[in-house]
C-alpha cells in the first residue's frame, strides 16, 4: 500500500471506536460516581404492558420520593445545561428516545472533568439518578416527543429554585450538540 495514499491519510486522522459492549452484547457504560440505575421491565398481554415506575422494596435509594412529574420534549430539542447542588433527579422514561449527556464537575469525584451520555428508550426503560453538582443536559435524539418521568429528591421550592443554568453551546462544557439541535 502507498505510503500517502488516500487510505492511510484518512485512517490516520479517523478515531476508532471504543468498544460499547460485551461479547454477550451487554452495554458497557461509565457512570458519574454516585449516579445508579435500575432496569425496569415492562410485562405484555394481549391487554397492554405495565412497567413499573417506583417499588420501595427494590432499596434502590433512602433519598424520600417527595414529587412528580412528567417533562416532554420535543423531536431535536435540548434542555439543559441544568445543575442541582441540593437535590437528586431520578429519571424514567415513559416514550420516545432520549440522549442524557452528565458532565461531572465535582473535585472529589473519579469522574470529574467526563463527560458521559446515556441512551434512554421506551425499548431499555432504566430508572436513573443524575446526583447533586453534575451537569446534565437532556436531548430528544428521536423522531417522536420524548415524556420523561422525574421524581427529583426534594420538593420544588418554587420561591428559590435549586437550578443553575448554562447555555447549551457554553465552552465550560466539552460537548456539541451539532447546529441542528436546538433549546436552552
Amino acid at each position: 500500500m502507498k505510503e500517502n495514499s488516500l487510505l492511510t491519510r484518512t485512517i490516520a486522522a479517523a478515531t476508532k471506536d471504543s468498544r460499547t459492549t460485551t461479547d454477550s452484547g451487554q452495554v458497557l457504560e461509565t457512570l458519574p460516581d454516585g449516579t445508579r440505575q435500575r432496569a425496569t421491565k415492562t410485562i405484555t398481554d394481549e391487554r397492554g404492558s405495565l412497567f413499573e415506575v417506583w417499588n420501595a422494596a427494590w432499596k434502590f435509594d433512602e433519598l424520600p420520593m417527595e414529587h412528580v412529574y412528567v417533562t416532554t420534549l420535543r423531536p431535536g430539542v435540548v434542555k439543559g445545561w441544568g445543575l442541582h447542588q441540593s437535590h437528586e433527579d431520578r429519571y424514567l422514561i415513559i416514550r420516545g428516545v432520549l440522549q442524557v449527556v452528565l458532565y461531572d464537575v465535582r473535585p472529589e469525584s473519579s469522574t470529574c472533568g467526563k463527560v458521559i451520555k446515556l441512551t434512554l428508550s421506551e425499548n431499555d426503560r432504566r430508572l436513573v439518578t443524575i446526583p447533586m453538582n453534575v451537569w446534565h443536559a437532556d436531548h430528544n435524539i428521536g423522531s417522536e416527543e420524548v415524556f420523561l418521568l422525574n421524581m427529583p429528591t426534594r420538593i420544588y421550592n418554587y420561591a428559590d429554585p435549586d437550578k443553575f443554568r448554562l447555555p447549551i453551546d457554553t465552552p465550560l462544557i466539552p460537548h456539541v450538540f451539532g447546529a441542528a439541535a436546538k433549546g436552552w
